[in-house]
């Protein structure tokens, strides 16, 4: 061997030989590395709602900032709403296939069946939190201490404020107050507490506080930081509003981007935080939004203009690629390279097993089958080779009683790495036409019969795990049960957060 081809396998570790002959170093393997994991994700966020998508009018200069910093799914994708990506996130499955056919009407809770990632982290000796919104079940059974967290500090249903019918509310006071993003009364462990100030900064700021301890203890830890910012009504502090009510937008647009920047000042704190407690060397940091983009449109000087979207057509609660087309940036200092786009096509089905594999956690036999794939290749080397494959989408919503099986082509759409089937008709071809300008259905009918086979697959595999379709709305309201409970046993207690520095 000669010097040099020695100095080239020192120097890269592992050594393959391309078809002509050239040597190409791959990564060290990523699994059983154990970082801890920071997974933010906000909601109703789409790809143009980013100073560093091209949104003109916000002034996103943190995310921007970790936009540099990060590795870039380029072509990732999640489901068209909130409960069913949350369901698929952490099962490695379609939302269909845990029960979740809807963000009510009890087809909001993730099957019993369905074992989470963080149960297998916990397993693996992770500390599990989770400082946001849940959104897979307010009944006691369906609740995030039973499904993998250690810490809970949570708001009801899917929304602060919201209230309907079965199971699905939030407690009572943040349902009475006009202002109901501030002062909330929250979840925390196995108590409601009040806190004092606006939801994304209280989530935050108990998320770092949480994180500080498990730091503090060299206890490995994954906190998931789902902001229910910046979902409608559109609240937010008035310093966030007053910029974009000087611009000349409504009321509307006014609170929707105040919320936004709000996020990425929050953000910008999390990031100083890493700095200041050197966690960059064994922490993987992702940033990712739970559907495509909301509030499509606002009024500008009193007229109607759309919004920035990055060039989407649509945005939330589509089968089009405004559904459900996301960005995601990942940052490990050190591990993954900054800067770099991954263009191949992933989701939030790809999670669980990603996670599983950087922890080292065992996934055991007899769980629910997964649909989803190890992203470690792709972040080991952005450039290894990775099959095409088929997502499956739909946006589900029908009425409770009705047969999912007639909307089965309603809101419906196949993707693969070129192509996207809608509605079992319109045929994109997104390598080339990525804002879906043309459908060449017509042009391509062997595609199409392909992408409407393997649906009809993937239909009738489903169709039998959609667990909760005849499941009678709850009798009472589970969070109202427990704060009338404690509110006459005990009272609510005042949350203090953590101290957490100067900031």
């Amino acid at each position: 061997m000669s010097k040099s081809t020695t100095v080239l396998l020192v120097l890269c570790g592992i050594v393959v030989f391309n078809q002509w002959g050239v040597a190409k170093c791959h990564a060290e393997s990523l699994a059983g590395t154990r970082p801890n994991i920071i997974l933010v994700m906000t909601d109703d966020q789409g790809m143009g709602d980013l100073s560093c998508m091209g949104n003109p009018v916000l002034k996103t200069p943190n995310l921007d900032r970790f936009h540099q910093m990060a590795t870039r799914w380029t072509d990732f994708h999640v489901s068209p709403t909130c409960a069913p990506s949350r369901s698929a996130i952490f099962s490695g499955r379609h939302e269909f296939r845990n029960g979740v056919t809807h963000t009510i009407k009890e087809r909001e809770r993730m099957a019993l069946s369905t074992t989470t990632f963080p149960q297998l982290l916990q397993s693996a000796g992770y500390a599990t939190g989770i400082f946001g919104k849940w959104h897979l079940g307010d009944e006691d059974a369906y609740q995030p201490y039973r499904r993998g967290f250690d810490e809970v500090f949570i708001h009801g249903a899917g929304g602060i404020g919201q209230s309907y019918e079965g199971s699905c509310a939030d407690f009572p006071p943040n349902r009475a107050k006009e202002g109901r993003y501030f002062d909330n009364v929250l979840l925390h462990n196995d108590t409601i507490v009040q806190t004092e100030g606006y939801c994304t900064d209280v989530f935050f700021k108990s998320a770092l506080g949480w994180i500080k301890e498990q730091h503090a203890s060299n206890t490995p830890f994954f906190a998931y930081i789902p902001t229910n910012a910046p979902h409608g009504p559109m609240l937010a502090p008035d310093k966030y509003k007053q910029r974009f009510a000087n611009l000349g937008w409504d009321a509307n647009t006014q609170g929707r981007y105040g919320m936004l920047e709000n996020i990425d000042d929050n953000f910008g704190v999390l990031l100083q935080k890493m700095d200041e407690w050197k966690l960059w060397d064994d922490t993987l940091l992702i940033f990712m939004t739970d559907n495509g983009q909301a509030g499509l449109s606002g009024k500008l000087h009193g007229k109607q203009v759309r919004m920035h979207t990055a060039g989407f057509k649509t945005g939330k609660n589509s089968p089009y690629e405004g559904g459900t087309h996301v960005p995601a940036f990942w940052c490990w200092k050190g591990k993954l390279k900054a800067g770099v786009d991954i263009p191949a096509l992933t989701g939030h089905i790809d999670l669980f097993q990603t996670m599983c594999e950087l922890a080292g956690a065992e996934i055991p036999p007899g769980i629910q089958s997964r649909d989803g794939r190890s992203l470690l290749p792709l972040l080991e080397d952005p450039q290894a080779e990775w099959p095409d494959r088929k997502l499956f989408v739909h946006i589900g919503r029908w009425e409770k009683g009705a047969s999912p099986s007639d909307s089965k082509y309603r809101g419906c759409a196949v993707r693969t790495q070129r192509w996207r089937l809608v509605n079992h008709q319109e045929l994109f071809d997104i390598a080339n036409d990525p804002y879906e300008q043309t459908d060449v259905a017509d042009d391509h009918p062997q595609v199409v019969a392909e992408l409407r086979k393997a649906y009809e697959q993937w239909w009738s595999e489903t169709l039998p795990l959609m667990v909760n379709e005849d499941a009678p709305y709850a009798a009472e309201q589970p969070q109202a049960v427990r704060y009338e409970r404690q509110l006459a046993e005990r009272g609510i207690p005042k949350w203090t957060p953590a101290d957490i520095g100067e900031e």
